[in-house]
């Protein structure tokens, strides 16, 4: 039933866009081309996640999602635009109507610049969603911070981390690509590096092709690193609750095969000259229906208020409701997740945007409240859609700084 009410609103956007490319162009072929691939991208969909092949979003599958997205979402352009002229001619018809009760009802012809006004909207999120899934996934960028703490370790004054998070290795499909990105980790030399979750989509063996590659990261004080949602395995149909643990099993067994070190609960320490900062790391815990086996408490167990502490929390929801206000006051959380929707608008220092906001209050980017800091990187990978735009492949690069921010 699902199926049939999303194929009824798909194909009533397509009529609406006809009326676009009906009043735009008097050459009706352009628009059989138009409704051609537009049926094919559905039925494509339709099949991949109907074949009763794979459960995942990887492969065949997320490309079918992505140029599904690439079309839909100027239809919804297209809507607004038709639906909304459509209202107006209603009241325009039924206004000429009343004025003289011995004319027929007619609706007034529809207006060319209106349907061009839409067709020129609708090329930007159909330009841009191709260009997002042919480059801009493995567009990597580099963000760099610099964070003021008064109660920062004087030996840890200038101390440099790399943050990654969200590799979702099931996704990758360009390895030349994806050594770029990881020799651009490589690149910033860093004191420590730190994965914040959410290693593959579903299985361990998507990383089975990769963890060379990413057994090449290296830090002089190590890399660390955590689980996220997808690690778990949640969202894929196992034969049963032992090939589900050990799938995790084979995962946790990837971390340690690549040499970094997976925290599950619980708190290290990186000393330098004498002095030393607490590291926490806390399994996946997330707001609403996602696992919550974090332990906070567990992980922090012996630490102090006066103890500076970087924590790893894959969900940013869980700094949220809980570690902002926690007692033992976390400095600094990482975490990731969100990945920015993939989908968005940032002008550094002056504007930012992306649907991903009205679910998650902060999601991408530095946030500071109460004395706490919060970095929400925006993930290294990509998932279902195969694509970014405006919202790039992140590897956020931290320095931390003894004293008060400069005014």
């Amino acid at each position: 039933m699902r199926w049939i009410i999303f194929i009824v609103i798909y194909v009533l956007l397509d009529i609406y866009s006809y009326q676009v490319f009906k009043t735009v162009s008097k050459y009706s072929w352009i628009y059989y081309i138009y409704l051609f691939l537009s049926l094919g991208v559905l039925a494509n969909l339709l099949y991949q996640f109907n074949n009763g092949e794979g459960d995942g979003w990887a492969g065949a599958r997320s490309y079918a999602v992505g140029f599904f997205l690439v079309f839909f979402v100027p239809k919804l352009i297209f809507f607004i635009f038709m639906f909304g002229e459509d209202i107006v001619r209603l009241f325009v018809g039924g206004g000429r109507k009343l004025a003289n009760s011995g004319t027929d009802f007619n609706l007034p012809s529809r207006r060319k610049f209106i349907s061009q006004i839409a067709l020129g909207l609708a090329a930007i999120p159909f330009a841009s969603m191709l260009y997002g899934m042919y480059k801009g996934r493995y567009d990597f960028r580099v963000l760099k911070y610099t964070l003021y703490f008064d109660d920062l370790p004087e030996a840890f004054d200038g101390y440099r981390i790399s943050q990654i998070s969200d590799v979702h290795s099931g996704s990758f499909d360009n390895p030349e690509k994806i050594k770029y990105g990881v020799d651009l980790l490589r690149e910033q030399d860093s004191d420590v590096v730190f994965f914040t979750g959410d290693l593959v989509n579903d299985v361990a063996s998507e990383m089975e092709d990769w963890k060379d590659l990413f057994s090449t990261v290296k830090a002089r004080d190590g890399v660390f690193s955590i689980l996220g949602n997808h690690d778990y395995g949640d969202y894929k149909n196992w034969g049963s609750a032992a090939a589900k643990r050990e799938n995790l099993q084979a995962l946790k067994n990837t971390h340690a095969e690549m040499g970094w070190n997976l925290m599950l609960n619980e708190h290290r320490f990186l000393e330098k000259n004498g002095e030393r900062i607490a590291l926490v790391g806390v399994e996946n815990w997330g707001a609403g229906g996602f696992k919550k086996n974090g332990d906070l408490d567990k992980a922090s167990e012996g630490l102090t208020a006066k103890d500076f502490k970087i924590l790893l929390s894959h969900d940013p929801s869980h700094w949220d409701e809980k570690v902002r206000t926690d007692e033992k006051h976390f400095q600094l959380t990482l975490s990731g997740h969100t990945h920015g929707m993939q989908f968005g608008i940032e002008i550094p220092g002056w504007f930012q945007w992306s649907p991903v906001q009205y679910r998650y209050e902060h999601w991408g980017g530095i946030y500071e409240e109460m004395g706490r800091v919060l970095n929400v990187n925006r993930g290294f990978g990509f998932l279902a859609y195969p694509g970014r735009v405006g919202i790039w492949p992140e590897i956020s690069v931290i320095e931390l700084k003894k004293g008060p921010k400069p005014a």
